[in-house]
């Protein structure tokens, strides 16, 4: 099966055009023309649903407006930073990210934001000294950072951009048989296999494989299982798409190599895979991917590692797939003028929090090795990628409990209502405190391949506790202030994101 986008010129070549190219160069040269007046920076923010993308953005801007503690930001450390403040967003086509309703919930109401649906796009000006009295002769101390936000499952199907149709069937079989997805893919293959491919086309026959397709796609998606190579995206999130022919498609099996009889089933079910690539995928690359400038990929590494070796071998596949598909690298002074490219791309394993520190390490040692192997198969050549196990907001403090002789380490915070710890069911009121669990000491133990046949890990001892917590309250000052959110590493992630623009 190919897994993974082909490497260098030949894999961005396979994902646009010469028509595609050029609108992205004439695009370049307009935003570096702006920015020889306005200096800014695109952030791309992306991950798969579930791992924080909108906690993730709304905690860094509001830590940057409200001056949060961010020992490790220098240029917040050194109090070089003037003022953050939010500006109108550049593209006007795009959604804004409703940063207020999100802080809104996190802060008065302390539920978690809903999760981003679809793209959404927000601008924060930063106005800053400069550490260099060279560059303060000649710079404003300005910097726009316009940070996009959209599903990872979106970006997952930029490798269909080189697949075809009948490419696209024979990896979706293959891996709907693996030993992790074949319980959950049997009623979509076994309606696949009573279908003949050169049958006429048919309408409800078409939907009836786009629902069995879809229903196996997000079954795999739940938690027990916990897997992340799902495409089409556009299936698990449909947005403004939904019931559109472009997304009434499923894959056939057995297609041979004949080409597709005009009016049959697989000419129809190829005519709408090409238009979904077309329509869909190719101007989400074009008009969002290609303009970044940084990258961070947020996963929620803890859930597949209590899924078990099956899921984090496919969450390796959907990040090396993601990774694959950006352009990384470093250009010249002449090439930058038509090309973006993204120079850092940070991975971070989300919610720490649900951990003692402790195990913080560990977390960010499985977080390194799974994204080292990603990012080798994916080439990416002139990019500085890092790793960071961070909570973008902190949701429980730690403490320890005695239990007979033995001392353990807790996290202490308050439960989710309807949340179960021992037969206990919360009221999302009362704060407890609860021994998570250690991570494997071994990196390598969470990989082998050994332990991939089996799809879970026996549910009664998972290697971690996962417990959904509601966001903390609040610390407020003598003199009636709110502070900023709390956070694990938020700092350290704004320094390698955008720390070197602010030198």
């Amino acid at each position: 099966m190919r897994q993974y986008c082909r490497s260098g010129e030949q894999r961005l070549a396979s994902l646009t055009t010469f028509t595609d190219e050029a609108r992205i160069a004439l695009d370049t040269v307009s935003s570096r023309a702006s920015d020889l007046l306005s200096p800014s920076l695109r952030l791309g923010v992306t991950g798969l649903s579930r791992a924080g993308k909108t906690v993730f953005i709304s905690a860094f801007v509001h830590n940057l407006i409200h001056g949060g503690r961010l020992p490790l930001f220098e240029a917040q450390k050194s109090g070089r930073i003037a003022r953050a403040f939010l500006e109108e967003q550049p593209d006007d086509a795009v959604p804004r990210f409703q940063y207020e309703d999100h802080i809104h919930a996190l802060v008065d109401e302390r539920i978690w934001p809903d999760s981003t649906r679809a793209i959404s796009e927000l601008r924060l000006t930063i106005e800053y000294e400069s550490a260099s009295g060279w560059n303060r002769m000649f710079s404003r101390g300005r910097l726009s950072v316009d940070i996009v936000d959209y599903p990872g499952e979106w970006l997952l199907d930029l490798p269909l951009l080189g697949k075809s149709y009948r490419e696209f069937s024979h990896d979706a079989f293959e891996l709907a048989e693996l030993p992790v997805r074949a319980d959950l893919s049997e009623a979509w293959r076994k309606l696949s296999g009573e279908i003949a491919a050169d049958a006429d086309a048919d309408e409800m026959v078409a939907r009836k494989l786009f629902e069995g397709f879809a229903a196996y796609l997000k079954a795999a998606k739940l938690d027990e299982r916990a897997l992340s190579t799902l495409p089409p995206g556009r299936f698990l999130m449909p947005g403004d798409l939904d019931g559109s022919p472009a997304l009434t498609f499923a894959p056939l099996p057995n297609l041979g190599d004949g080409k597709a009889r005009p009016g049959s089933l697989h000419a129809m079910m190829e005519r709408r895979y090409e238009a979904y690539k077309t329509h869909v995928i190719k101007p989400f690359f074009r008009e969002h991917i290609a303009r970044l400038d940084r990258q961070i990929v947020l996963i929620d590494a803890m859930q597949a590692l209590n899924s078990g070796a099956a899921a984090m071998l496919d969450l390796e596949r959907a990040l090396t797939e993601i990774l694959a598909c950006f352009r990384p690298g470093r250009g010249s002074f002449l090439t930058d003028l038509f090309t973006r490219r993204i120079d850092r791309i940070l991975v971070a394993a989300t919610k720490a929090d649900h951990l003692h520190h402790e195990s913080h390490d560990r977390l960010q040692a499985i977080v390194r090795r799974l994204t080292q192997r990603a990012a080798g198969r994916a080439n990416l050549t002139g990019a500085d990628v890092d790793v960071v196990a961070m909570a973008a907001v902190r949701a429980t403090r730690e403490g320890t409990v005695k239990q007979g002789r033995e001392t353990l380490p807790v996290i202490i915070g308050t439960p989710l209502k309807g949340e179960t710890i021992g037969g206990e069911i919360f009221d999302g009121k009362t704060e407890t405190a609860i021994f998570p669990g250690d991570l494997p000491a071994k990196v390598d133990s969470v990989f082998e391949a050994g332990d991939a046949k089996n799809h879970r890990q026996d549910q009664d001892d998972p290697a971690i506790r996962i417990v959904r917590f509601r966001p903390p309250r609040l610390e407020r000052t003598a003199e009636g202030v709110t502070l900023s959110l709390p956070h694990i590493r938020l700092d350290r992630a704004l320094q390698f994101l955008i720390g070197d623009r602010l030198a």
